[in-house]
């Protein structure tokens, strides 16, 4: 069994939503994040934040093969990566 710290969970979750895309900072999300609203907020005043993951933690989900590039002809610091079955099962059985 395999522990991952909760932001490791927390970027797996956010693999699982969909596809990782490079941002700037070194930091990765969706492809066109932008700030939400609560949708329990009726009148939309306070906005979310875009959820993002750290190249270290995306490392670190990368080597027990949670995570997988999508593309393997492009460059590994522009790929997109998405979630394996094998993190898909991890979150099944843990989370």
């Amino acid at each position: 069994m395999i522990e991952l710290t909760p932001s490791q969970i927390v970027a797996l979750k956010l693999a699982k939503a969909g596809d990782l895309y490079p941002q700037p900072a070194n930091k990765w999300t969706h492809q066109n994040a932008t700030v939400t609203y609560a949708k329990t907020d009726r009148w939309k005043e306070r906005p979310q934040k875009v959820k993002s993951v750290t190249a270290k933690t995306l490392g670190e989900l990368k080597e027990p093969g949670f995570l997988e590039r999508r593309h393997l002809d492009d460059d590994a610091s522009k790929d997109v990566y998405g979630i394996t079955m094998a993190g898909k099962m991890w979150l099944l059985k843990n989370k």
